[in-house]
Order: structure tokens, then sequence, then C-alpha cells
């Protein structure tokens, strides 16, 4: 009888023990996750932190969803305003909103990223990039991005979803528009270029202009001092002479001006 006695701890022990690893009644939320226990089908009101949580077998269930932030890279293909296909390569870092876990399963459930998140990004960069011709784009991308990254916030945001950073990597068109592209911007430097030498021509023929009219100017100046005063005359040409005497073959040198003091 003793040894019965004894014996029966050890069974309920064991029985505790297999019971314990069969029903599994402990479930533990790992960093960067949050728990959600359903209870007889019902999702509970709160969010469940990381730490070890216990749940009823066979009455709850237990599904854990992580709520660190995820980078995502895709491409798409879209129409720009003026009916150019453009292929857009985009990042995106979301994170589901912690407190929020359990409203999202409820309402999606755990295969948001495809439910939720994809639709709302494709048809969001859709609409931004559809107002921007294919030229323009690329000059303002960054003002695009930021139009797409606002909305996105947004529009996810009540779908319990923050979105933290939008970035278009890529956008490239097909290869005949892509020519088209860099044979106008030739075209375009060409052009500058050619109105910048007009200008330059022109610049200069101004100036001669100018310098032509000065000198004509003075000339005329000059000519009706010298008519009016003609002491000013041999002034100029004492101004213009070198020093020496004119020579003659019968020898000797004749001052070519009037020397002579002025009485």
């Amino acid at each position: 009888m003793d040894k019965k006695y004894l014996g029966m701890p050890v069974i309920v022990l064991c029985l505790l023990v297999s019971f314990l690893v069969l029903c599994n009644p402990f479930v533990m939320v790992g960093p960067g996750e949050r728990g959600i226990k359903i209870n007889l089908g019902h999702v509970q009101p709160e969010s469940y932190g990381e730490g070890l949580h216990t749940i009823f077998p066979f009455i709850q269930k237990f599904r854990t969803m992580d709520v660190k932030t995820q980078i995502k890279q895709f491409t798409t293909s879209v129409y720009t305003k003026d009916i150019q296909q453009a292929r857009i390569t985009y990042v995106i870092n979301y994170n589901v909103q912690p407190e929020s876990v359990n409203k999202l399963f409820q309402e999606v459930g755990l295969d948001f990223e495809s439910k939720i998140i994809n639709p709302v990004v494709e048809g969001t960069i859709k609409d931004i990039i559809g107002k921007w011709n294919a030229q323009d784009l690329i000059a303002n991308r960054e003002k695009a991005t930021g139009e797409i990254l606002i909305k996105l916030q947004t529009q996810l945001k009540d779908n319990y979803i923050n979105v933290t950073d939008f970035q278009m990597t890529g956008i490239n068109y097909s290869d005949v528009f892509e020519r088209a592209i860099e044979s106008k911007v030739t075209a375009e430097q060409e052009a500058l270029k050619a109105k910048n030498k007009t200008v330059q021509v022109q610049e200069e023929a101004r100036q001669k202009v100018i310098a032509a009219e000065a000198e004509a100017r003075s000339m005329a100046i000059r000519a009706q001092a010298l008519s009016q005063n003609k002491s000013l005359v041999q002034y100029e040409a004492v101004q213009k002479w070198d020093g020496k005497m004119p020579q003659y073959m019968l020898g000797g040198s004749v001052p070519f001006i009037n020397v002579s003091p002025t009485k």
C-alpha cells in the first residue's frame, strides 16, 4: 500500500508534464512583436507586449505580429501625364501600429501587406506620377516623392500602418523615349550655345559702333578746334614731331613750323 501511494505523486506529475507539453498553455511574445489573444473565436480588445503569457488550451488561441520597421523594395509600371510608360523602382519603410495589432488582425488578418499596403502604394504612385510629364518628372523627382509619402501616410494611418519613409530609387523609360530626351537636351544646349554666340557678336558690334561714334565725335571736335585756332595746328604738329629736322638734298634743314616767339 505504501508503495502504491508513493507512486501516485509521480503519476500525477507525469500527467501534469504531459498536459503542459501537449496543451502548451504558455506563449511567448518576442522582441519587436505584439500578441493577439483569440477567445472562442473572438479577438480580445487588447494587444500583449513582449514576454511570457498564458492561455486556456482548446479555448484560447494566440497569434503574434511583427511591429518592427519593415523595408520593402518594389517595381511597378505606370503612365505619365503625356502617356509615357515608366518603370518606377521604390523603397517603402513602414511598421504596424503596436497598439492596434488586434484591430488589424481582426479586420484584415496577417496578410495585410498584400491586401492593404501594396494596393494603396500602387494606386498612390499611379495617381501622383500621372500628374507629371515624363521629362518634368525626372527634374522634379523629390517633389513627386514627397507628395507620394504624404498621401501614403494619410491613407495607411487609418489602416493601422505607419509609413516612415518612401523613396523612388529609379525611373526608367523606354529606350526610344530615352534617346528622344537626349536628342532634345542636346538640341537645347546647341541652341543656347548659338544664342549666346549671337549675343556676344551683337555686343561686340555694339561696342564697335560706340567706339566709332566716339572717335567720330572726337575728330569733329578736334577739326572744329583746329579750324578756329591756327596756333593749335602747330601744337598738334609738335605733339606728333619726332624731334628730327627735315633734311633736303641741297643741305641744311628748315623748321617745318614757325618757332619764332609770338608777338
